[in-house]
């Protein structure tokens, strides 16, 4: 069976829906909030190695970047921001139409579950401390079926 990431297009695939979130969220006044300190130059290009690993590509994200402690510590220790993290899967549903998927059933439906669990649920794990996040977690896998537990 093929792969979320390989039916969402592959690694370019995933800069481009990368790349749509990334100017849809900097174009919300709420969402670009989380951005106001600054963010990588290739920010969208990590952002979709980290997508294109959880979505069952390659380990691009894992292999040269950082693992998903790093990931979660970037997230943490904020507070909570629920209306930010609405806006945010808001903003991702469109980024699906503006790269063509808002009608590719049932990968739009797929990409939005990922998406959705991403933001409420997994980042939200440590919201006042970012030392909390345990070391050494690994990317979590999202397939057809959601959340892949052995990993």
């Amino acid at each position: 069976m093929t792969s979320v990431y390989e039916s969402a297009g592959g690694r370019e695939g995933m800069r481009r829906l990368a790349h749509a979130w990334h100017e849809r969220v900097m174009a919300d006044e709420v969402v670009a909030h989380a951005f106001h300190h600054g963010f990588h130059p290739q920010h969208t290009e990590r952002l979709a190695a980290y997508w294109g690993e959880a979505l069952g590509g390659p380990a691009d994200y894992s292999r040269g970047l950082g693992d998903e402690s790093r990931v979660l510590r970037m997230h943490s220790g904020e507070g909570v921001h629920e209306d930010m993290d609405r806006r945010a899967i808001a903003c991702f549903d469109l980024a699906l139409a503006d790269v063509g998927l808002a009608d590719a059933e049932p990968l739009r439906g797929v990409l939005h579950d990922y998406f959705a669990w991403v933001t409420t649920e997994w980042m939200t794990r440590y919201p006042h401390d970012a030392d909390a996040v345990p070391t050494g977690l690994a990317v979590p896998r999202w397939s057809w079926d959601g959340r892949q537990q052995d990993q």
